[in-house]
Protein backbone atom coordinates (compact mmCIF):
# COMPACT_ATOMS: atom_id res chain seq x y z
CA UNK A 1 0.00 0.00 0.00
CA UNK A 2 1.48 3.31 -1.13
CA UNK A 3 0.39 6.52 0.59
CA UNK A 4 2.90 9.04 -0.72
CA UNK A 5 2.74 9.78 -4.48
CA UNK A 6 6.46 10.57 -4.44
CA UNK A 7 7.16 6.86 -3.95
CA UNK A 8 6.10 6.29 -7.56
CA UNK A 9 8.73 8.71 -8.87
CA UNK A 10 8.05 10.13 -12.32
CA UNK A 11 5.30 8.22 -14.11
CA UNK A 12 4.73 8.15 -17.87
CA UNK A 13 1.24 7.43 -19.14
CA UNK A 14 1.83 5.66 -22.45
CA UNK A 15 -1.09 6.10 -24.84
CA UNK A 16 -2.05 6.23 -28.49
CA UNK A 17 -0.14 3.67 -30.49
CA UNK A 18 -0.64 2.84 -34.15
CA UNK A 19 -3.33 0.14 -33.93
CA UNK A 20 -6.98 0.49 -34.90
CA UNK A 21 -7.82 1.25 -31.26
CA UNK A 22 -5.67 4.40 -31.15
CA UNK A 23 -8.60 6.83 -30.57
CA UNK A 24 -9.86 4.72 -27.67
CA UNK A 25 -6.37 4.59 -26.18
CA UNK A 26 -6.02 8.38 -26.33
CA UNK A 27 -9.29 8.76 -24.43
CA UNK A 28 -8.21 6.20 -21.84
CA UNK A 29 -4.82 7.84 -21.51
CA UNK A 30 -6.28 11.28 -20.94
CA UNK A 31 -8.49 9.93 -18.14
CA UNK A 32 -5.61 8.07 -16.48
CA UNK A 33 -3.32 11.10 -16.76
CA UNK A 34 -5.92 13.34 -15.13
CA UNK A 35 -6.51 10.84 -12.32
CA UNK A 36 -2.80 10.63 -11.49
CA UNK A 37 -2.52 14.40 -11.57
CA UNK A 38 -5.41 14.64 -9.11
CA UNK A 39 -3.58 12.18 -6.85
CA UNK A 40 -0.45 14.35 -6.83
CA UNK A 41 1.68 11.99 -8.91
CA UNK A 42 4.54 13.43 -10.98
CA UNK A 43 3.13 12.34 -14.32
CA UNK A 44 3.79 12.97 -17.99
CA UNK A 45 1.83 11.84 -21.04
CA UNK A 46 3.61 10.17 -23.98
CA UNK A 47 1.71 9.65 -27.22
CA UNK A 48 3.32 6.74 -29.04
CA UNK A 49 2.88 7.53 -32.73
CA UNK A 50 5.45 5.11 -34.10
CA UNK A 51 8.34 3.24 -32.52
CA UNK A 52 8.04 2.99 -28.71
CA UNK A 53 11.84 3.07 -28.57
CA UNK A 54 11.84 6.49 -30.22
CA UNK A 55 8.98 7.69 -28.04
CA UNK A 56 10.84 6.78 -24.84
CA UNK A 57 14.28 7.95 -25.95
CA UNK A 58 15.67 10.63 -23.63
CA UNK A 59 12.73 10.42 -21.24
CA UNK A 60 13.53 10.35 -17.54
CA UNK A 61 10.83 8.16 -16.05
CA UNK A 62 10.67 5.74 -13.12
CA UNK A 63 7.66 3.67 -14.20
CA UNK A 64 5.00 3.51 -16.90
CA UNK A 65 1.25 3.24 -16.91
CA UNK A 66 0.60 1.44 -20.19
CA UNK A 67 -2.78 2.26 -21.70
CA UNK A 68 -1.90 1.57 -25.35
CA UNK A 69 -4.65 -0.72 -26.62
CA UNK A 70 -4.24 -3.28 -29.39
CA UNK A 71 -1.21 -4.43 -31.34
CA UNK A 72 2.04 -2.71 -30.42
CA UNK A 73 0.86 -1.93 -26.90
CA UNK A 74 -1.03 -4.98 -25.71
CA UNK A 75 0.83 -7.79 -27.48
CA UNK A 76 4.20 -7.88 -25.70
CA UNK A 77 6.06 -5.46 -27.99
CA UNK A 78 5.86 -2.41 -25.73
CA UNK A 79 6.35 -4.64 -22.69
CA UNK A 80 9.61 -5.97 -24.17
CA UNK A 81 10.89 -2.43 -24.80
CA UNK A 82 10.11 -1.45 -21.20
CA UNK A 83 11.82 -4.61 -19.93
CA UNK A 84 14.99 -3.79 -21.86
CA UNK A 85 14.92 -0.23 -20.53
CA UNK A 86 14.36 -1.58 -17.00
CA UNK A 87 11.20 0.52 -16.55
CA UNK A 88 8.50 -1.07 -14.34
CA UNK A 89 5.08 -0.97 -16.02
CA UNK A 90 1.45 -1.77 -15.37
CA UNK A 91 -0.16 -4.94 -16.64
CA UNK A 92 1.10 -8.29 -17.78
CA UNK A 93 4.55 -9.24 -18.99
CA UNK A 94 5.76 -10.09 -22.47
CA UNK A 95 4.54 -13.69 -22.63
CA UNK A 96 1.07 -13.21 -21.14
CA UNK A 97 0.52 -10.08 -23.23
CA UNK A 98 1.51 -11.86 -26.44
CA UNK A 99 -0.70 -14.88 -25.74
CA UNK A 100 -3.72 -12.82 -24.67
CA UNK A 101 -3.54 -10.62 -27.76
CA UNK A 102 -3.86 -13.77 -29.87
CA UNK A 103 -7.36 -15.07 -29.15
CA UNK A 104 -6.61 -18.43 -30.78
CA UNK A 105 -3.55 -19.10 -28.62
CA UNK A 106 -5.51 -18.01 -25.56
CA UNK A 107 -8.19 -20.59 -26.35
CA UNK A 108 -5.57 -23.29 -26.85
CA UNK A 109 -4.07 -22.54 -23.43
CA UNK A 110 -7.50 -22.67 -21.81
CA UNK A 111 -8.33 -25.96 -23.49
CA UNK A 112 -5.02 -27.38 -22.34
CA UNK A 113 -6.02 -26.60 -18.76
CA UNK A 114 -9.55 -27.91 -19.27
CA UNK A 115 -11.35 -24.56 -19.21
CA UNK A 116 -14.52 -24.04 -21.29
CA UNK A 117 -14.42 -21.98 -24.50
CA UNK A 118 -16.60 -22.16 -27.64
CA UNK A 119 -15.62 -24.43 -30.54
CA UNK A 120 -13.89 -22.75 -33.44
CA UNK A 121 -12.40 -23.38 -36.86
CA UNK A 122 -9.39 -21.66 -38.42
CA UNK A 123 -10.15 -20.05 -41.78
CA UNK A 124 -7.03 -19.82 -43.92
CA UNK A 125 -8.91 -19.28 -47.18
CA UNK A 126 -12.35 -19.62 -48.73
CA UNK A 127 -11.51 -23.30 -49.24
CA UNK A 128 -11.96 -23.81 -45.48
CA UNK A 129 -15.61 -22.70 -45.44
CA UNK A 130 -17.24 -26.07 -46.16
CA UNK A 131 -15.50 -27.94 -43.37
CA UNK A 132 -16.16 -24.98 -41.05
CA UNK A 133 -19.88 -25.14 -41.84
CA UNK A 134 -19.84 -28.91 -41.34
CA UNK A 135 -18.11 -28.62 -37.96
CA UNK A 136 -19.80 -25.56 -36.49
CA UNK A 137 -23.02 -25.02 -38.42
CA UNK A 138 -24.66 -21.59 -38.12
CA UNK A 139 -24.67 -19.04 -36.70
CA UNK A 140 -20.99 -18.34 -36.08
CA UNK A 141 -18.99 -15.24 -35.29
CA UNK A 142 -15.88 -14.59 -37.38
CA UNK A 143 -12.93 -12.83 -35.78
CA UNK A 144 -9.44 -11.60 -36.62
CA UNK A 145 -7.33 -13.24 -33.91
CA UNK A 146 -5.27 -10.18 -32.98
CA UNK A 147 -7.71 -7.25 -32.97
CA UNK A 148 -9.53 -5.78 -29.99
CA UNK A 149 -12.70 -3.74 -29.42
CA UNK A 150 -14.59 -6.20 -31.69
CA UNK A 151 -12.87 -4.65 -34.71
CA UNK A 152 -13.25 -6.80 -37.83
CA UNK A 153 -15.80 -9.14 -36.24
CA UNK A 154 -19.01 -10.24 -37.98
CA UNK A 155 -21.86 -12.64 -37.30
CA UNK A 156 -22.59 -15.14 -40.08
CA UNK A 157 -25.97 -16.84 -40.43
CA UNK A 158 -25.34 -18.50 -43.79
CA UNK A 159 -22.62 -19.23 -46.33
CA UNK A 160 -22.87 -15.81 -48.00
CA UNK A 161 -22.48 -14.11 -44.62
CA UNK A 162 -19.51 -16.34 -43.86
CA UNK A 163 -17.74 -15.34 -47.08
CA UNK A 164 -18.30 -11.63 -46.34
CA UNK A 165 -17.22 -12.06 -42.70
CA UNK A 166 -14.03 -13.88 -43.70
CA UNK A 167 -13.13 -11.19 -46.24
CA UNK A 168 -13.71 -8.48 -43.64
CA UNK A 169 -11.59 -10.17 -40.98
CA UNK A 170 -8.83 -11.11 -43.44
CA UNK A 171 -8.04 -7.41 -43.95
CA UNK A 172 -6.36 -7.25 -40.53
CA UNK A 173 -3.26 -9.32 -41.39
CA UNK A 174 -3.61 -12.04 -38.78
CA UNK A 175 -5.25 -15.43 -38.34
CA UNK A 176 -9.01 -15.52 -38.93
CA UNK A 177 -11.31 -17.99 -37.23
CA UNK A 178 -15.01 -18.76 -36.94
CA UNK A 179 -16.37 -19.43 -33.47
CA UNK A 180 -19.62 -21.13 -32.54
CA UNK A 181 -22.29 -18.61 -31.65
CA UNK A 182 -23.20 -18.73 -27.95
CA UNK A 183 -26.85 -18.05 -27.21
CA UNK A 184 -27.07 -16.69 -23.72
CA UNK A 185 -25.98 -13.72 -21.61
CA UNK A 186 -22.66 -11.90 -21.90
CA UNK A 187 -20.54 -10.99 -18.89
CA UNK A 188 -17.21 -9.39 -18.17
CA UNK A 189 -15.09 -9.77 -15.04
CA UNK A 190 -12.33 -7.31 -14.21
CA UNK A 191 -9.28 -8.64 -12.39
CA UNK A 192 -7.26 -6.39 -10.11
CA UNK A 193 -4.07 -7.76 -8.56
CA UNK A 194 -5.28 -11.36 -8.77
CA UNK A 195 -8.78 -10.75 -7.44
CA UNK A 196 -12.06 -10.44 -9.30
CA UNK A 197 -14.20 -7.32 -9.14
CA UNK A 198 -18.02 -7.57 -9.41
CA UNK A 199 -19.19 -9.03 -12.71
CA UNK A 200 -21.03 -6.89 -15.28
CA UNK A 201 -23.74 -8.20 -17.62
CA UNK A 202 -23.74 -6.58 -21.06
CA UNK A 203 -26.93 -6.14 -23.06
CA UNK A 204 -27.19 -4.71 -26.57
CA UNK A 205 -29.89 -4.75 -29.27
CA UNK A 206 -27.10 -5.12 -31.85
CA UNK A 207 -26.24 -8.54 -33.27
CA UNK A 208 -23.39 -8.64 -30.72
CA UNK A 209 -21.36 -6.33 -28.50
CA UNK A 210 -19.54 -4.72 -31.44
CA UNK A 211 -17.46 -1.53 -31.73
CA UNK A 212 -20.56 0.59 -32.23
CA UNK A 213 -22.25 -0.91 -29.15
CA UNK A 214 -19.11 -0.38 -27.08
CA UNK A 215 -18.29 3.20 -27.96
CA UNK A 216 -21.13 4.92 -29.82
CA UNK A 217 -24.55 3.45 -29.08
CA UNK A 218 -26.85 4.81 -26.40
CA UNK A 219 -28.84 1.56 -26.37
CA UNK A 220 -26.18 -0.61 -24.69
CA UNK A 221 -27.08 -1.53 -21.11
CA UNK A 222 -24.63 -2.46 -18.36
CA UNK A 223 -25.95 -4.37 -15.37
CA UNK A 224 -23.83 -4.18 -12.24
CA UNK A 225 -24.88 -5.93 -10.01
CA UNK A 226 -25.05 -8.45 -12.85
CA UNK A 227 -28.18 -10.28 -11.67
CA UNK A 228 -26.59 -13.66 -11.00
CA UNK A 229 -27.16 -15.47 -7.72
CA UNK A 230 -24.21 -14.83 -5.35
CA UNK A 231 -22.90 -18.41 -5.67
CA UNK A 232 -23.11 -18.33 -9.47
CA UNK A 233 -21.34 -14.96 -9.63
CA UNK A 234 -18.60 -16.26 -7.35
CA UNK A 235 -18.13 -19.25 -9.66
CA UNK A 236 -17.87 -16.93 -12.66
CA UNK A 237 -15.37 -14.74 -10.82
CA UNK A 238 -13.24 -17.73 -9.79
CA UNK A 239 -13.25 -19.06 -13.35
CA UNK A 240 -12.08 -15.63 -14.57
CA UNK A 241 -9.26 -15.62 -12.01
CA UNK A 242 -8.21 -19.12 -13.11
CA UNK A 243 -8.41 -18.11 -16.79
CA UNK A 244 -6.01 -15.26 -16.06
CA UNK A 245 -3.64 -17.41 -14.02
CA UNK A 246 -3.40 -19.98 -16.82
CA UNK A 247 -2.17 -17.28 -19.21
CA UNK A 248 0.10 -15.65 -16.60
CA UNK A 249 -1.83 -12.39 -16.22
CA UNK A 250 -0.42 -9.81 -13.80
CA UNK A 251 -1.63 -6.50 -12.39
CA UNK A 252 -5.01 -6.02 -14.00
CA UNK A 253 -7.11 -7.26 -16.90
CA UNK A 254 -10.65 -8.06 -17.99
CA UNK A 255 -12.06 -11.49 -18.86
CA UNK A 256 -15.05 -11.75 -21.21
CA UNK A 257 -17.43 -14.70 -21.06
CA UNK A 258 -20.92 -15.94 -21.87
CA UNK A 259 -23.29 -18.06 -19.81
CA UNK A 260 -25.30 -20.11 -22.30
CA UNK A 261 -28.91 -21.22 -22.04
CA UNK A 262 -27.81 -24.39 -20.27
CA UNK A 263 -26.09 -22.34 -17.56
CA UNK A 264 -22.57 -23.20 -18.74
CA UNK A 265 -19.83 -20.55 -18.77
CA UNK A 266 -17.92 -20.12 -22.03
CA UNK A 267 -14.70 -18.08 -21.89
CA UNK A 268 -14.18 -15.74 -24.85
CA UNK A 269 -11.01 -13.66 -24.38
CA UNK A 270 -8.80 -11.66 -22.01
CA UNK A 271 -8.04 -7.96 -22.39
CA UNK A 272 -4.71 -7.09 -20.75
CA UNK A 273 -5.03 -3.32 -21.34
CA UNK A 274 -8.76 -2.63 -20.97
CA UNK A 275 -10.39 0.74 -21.58
CA UNK A 276 -10.01 3.25 -18.77
CA UNK A 277 -12.37 6.13 -19.40
CA UNK A 278 -14.96 6.91 -16.74
CA UNK A 279 -17.50 5.02 -18.91
CA UNK A 280 -15.38 1.88 -19.36
CA UNK A 281 -16.14 -1.53 -17.87
CA UNK A 282 -13.28 -1.89 -15.39
CA UNK A 283 -14.04 1.45 -13.67
CA UNK A 284 -17.72 0.46 -13.63
CA UNK A 285 -16.94 -2.79 -11.81
CA UNK A 286 -14.55 -0.99 -9.45
CA UNK A 287 -17.26 1.54 -8.58
CA UNK A 288 -19.55 -1.32 -7.57
CA UNK A 289 -16.75 -2.43 -5.22
CA UNK A 290 -16.56 1.13 -3.79
CA UNK A 291 -13.34 1.96 -5.62
CA UNK A 292 -13.50 5.35 -7.33
CA UNK A 293 -11.82 6.01 -10.68
CA UNK A 294 -8.82 7.89 -9.27
CA UNK A 295 -8.28 5.23 -6.59
CA UNK A 296 -8.54 2.48 -9.24
CA UNK A 297 -5.80 4.13 -11.31
CA UNK A 298 -3.68 4.45 -8.16
CA UNK A 299 -4.15 0.76 -7.30
CA UNK A 300 -3.20 -0.33 -10.81
CA UNK A 301 -0.07 1.82 -10.61
CA UNK A 302 0.74 0.31 -7.20
CA UNK A 303 1.19 -3.10 -8.84
CA UNK A 304 4.34 -1.79 -10.56
CA UNK A 305 6.10 -1.70 -7.18
CA UNK A 306 5.56 -5.37 -6.46
CA UNK A 307 8.45 -7.77 -6.84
Amino acid sequence: MINNPKEFGRVAVLMGGTAAERPVSLNSGAAVFQALQCKGVDVIAIDITGSPIDALAGQRIDRAFNIVHGRGGEDGVLQAVLEVLNIPYTGSGVMASAISMDKLRTKLCWLGYGLPTPKWHLLKSLNDLDICIERLGFPVIVKPAKEGSSIGMSKANNRKDLINAFETAAQFNCDVYAESWVTGKEYTVALLNGKALPAIRLETPNAFYDFEAKYKATTTQYHCPCGLEPEQEQQLQQLAVTAGEVIGIKGWSRVDAFINEQGQVQLIEINTVPGMTDHSLVPMAAKQADIGFDDLVWRILETTLQA
